[in-house]
């Protein structure tokens, strides 16, 4: 390639507070199913009021800042932001400019360190509708004023691979701390990028920066990226010039269109907010919310390949959710309390192992089916503890774990020695009984027998399939093809 790409990214999340971030209505994330209902003269821009901001908000972007290793400025202000849209009622956005409550933090993904100059915290705007075929536009302000996080990075990035990756980073961050629920089909989240080329022996940064705004996927990101650094090198190579402006993604184009001229800093007329006295933390503030952090995803999957000995995909699965990968923690307790008690015989590796892979396949099939998270299973650990110690000490074989772990996740019965009772599944292991029923369907399959005895492996499998239709599927398959392997002698 003759040019490089330089790549710096702004992610905005909406916080999940009880209520907008300068007034007391409630927070819906402008997802109500109404216009305008949770709105007030405040949110709204009505002359002579006054902002109150919202001191859990706050905290969010400062727990997020800590999160991601930057600075926490004890001193801070909020600006006024003034451009003219619409969906802005007080024709300025409340933001921050030149002290933001975080400074300088780094993530590391793919091995890669990119650093974050910025997070800091605004309000969100209204929503446009515009009715197919009218000559006018319909504003909803439930959003308007609404905690805004903004985090901006450095122009690390040199790829569109590398971007999807930082943002699904930060959006597991963002759901581990539950500041936001970073939902981007939603609009709970969403990314833009600047992008420049440089040719080879120039100066890094001597390409024009063009922005992409409103990225609603981390797949749209990496293909406008891709898709942005192909036009551009194309241009540079007929000898056109770049534009500074502001582009947007169209999905049934699959190109970036050009939607307006790109602002400065300065056409925005910053000023700190008069109506907002500067904010100053004491170092006790600060300490107090680095205690409340919880183990962050590298960290726990790094504690979990160490501490459990599991495979790398199966942690990087476990922890992608926070609540996930504390159930599974908490049935680790139980099985090991279980295994001290005398009350399992499988040795714990193993049943760990299964543990992830009843949770990974069958649980998770039931979620997604569902639309659900592990947060909406009726099922406790300990009952899932229970389920599994019954399962790898072969108390029942793998079709009768499938249907308990089934009724368990229905709900109505989550005692997995009630089900297994009620439904007659637990395995026959008892060699007198096997036998017989070995015999039987030898008697009545004698062809079968003779193709065995004659090299066919495959009439082994058919008849191990008729034992375990003759009992139900109950019988210990393992017990059975030693009868069956000794029969047919």
């Amino acid at each position: 390639m003759k040019y490089t790409p330089v790549i710096g990214m702004e992610v905005h999340a909406e916080l999940k507070t009880l209520s907008k971030m300068f007034c007391g209505c409630k927070n819906g994330l402008g997802l109500e199913t109404e216009p305008n209902v949770h709105i007030c003269p405040v949110c709204t821009g009505q002359p002579g009021t006054l902002p109150v901001p919202n001191a859990r908000a706050i905290e969010s972007v400062q727990r997020v800042g800590l999160a991601l290793g930057c600075t926490l400025r004890k001193k801070a202000k909020f600006d006024r932001k003034n451009y003219f849209y619409p969906d802005l009622p007080k024709g300025y956005q409340i933001s921050q400019y030149d002290e933001p409550f975080c400074e300088a933090g780094e993530m590391e993904v793919l091995g890669k360190k990119f650093r974050i100059t910025r997070v800091h915290l605004e309000e969100d705007t209204g929503k446009l509708t515009h009715p197919a075929g009218a000559d006018y536009t319909l504003v909803d302000f439930n959003r308007a004023g609404v905690p805004l996080m903004e985090l901006v990075t450095e122009p690390d990035f040199g790829s569109g691979q590398e971007a999807r990756a930082f943002c699904q980073a930060l959006q597991q961050v963002l759901r581990y701390l539950e500041v936001s629920d970073a939902d981007m089909e939603r609009g709970q989240m969403r990314c833009e990028v600047n992008i420049s080329l440089y040719k080879e022996g120039a100066d890094r940064l001597s390409g024009t920066k063009v922005e992409i705004k409103n990225l609603n996927s981390f797949r749209v990101v990496e293909r406008a990226i891709e898709y942005e650094i192909k036009r551009q090198s194309e241009a540079l190579d007929k000898g056109e010039e770049i534009i500074q402006e502001t582009r947007g993604w169209d999905e049934n184009r699959s190109a970036t269109v050009s939607q307006r001229k790109k602002e400065s800093a300065h056409d925005y007329r910053y000023f700190p907010e008069p109506d907002i006295p500067p904010f100053e933390f004491a170092d006790a503030d600060i300490e107090r919310l680095k205690q409340s952090l919880p183990e962050l995803p590298h960290e726990k999957a790094k504690r979990f390949q160490s501490e459990y000995a599991l495979p790398e995909a199966d942690v990087i699965v476990l922890t992608e959710d926070r609540r996930f990968s504390e159930f599974f923690e908490e049935v680790a307790s139980e099985l090991d309390a279980k295994k001290q008690a005398g009350e399992m015989a499988t040795e714990m590796e193993r049943a760990r192992k299964l543990a992830v892979n009843y949770l990974l396949t069958e649980l998770r099939k039931h979620l997604q089916v569902a639309g659900q998270s592990i947060a909406d299973v009726k099922i406790t650990p300990e009952d899932y503890a229970e389920f599994i110690a019954i399962v790898a000490d072969g108390k029942i074989n793998s079709s009768a774990a499938q249907t308990v772990l089934l009724e368990m996740y229905k709900g109505e019965d989550n005692d997995p020695s009630h089900i297994i009772e009620r439904l007659n599944l637990e395995q026959v292991s008892d060699t007198g009984a096997l036998e017989v029923a070995v015999d039987v369907v030898l008697s009545a399959n004698e062809k079968s027998v003779a193709d065995y005895r004659a090299g066919k492996e495959n009439a082994l499998k058919f008849l191990m399939g008729q034992v375990m239709a003759a009992t139900k599927g109950r019988a210990n398959p393992q017990i059975v093809l030693e009868i069956l392997k000794e029969k047919l002698k």
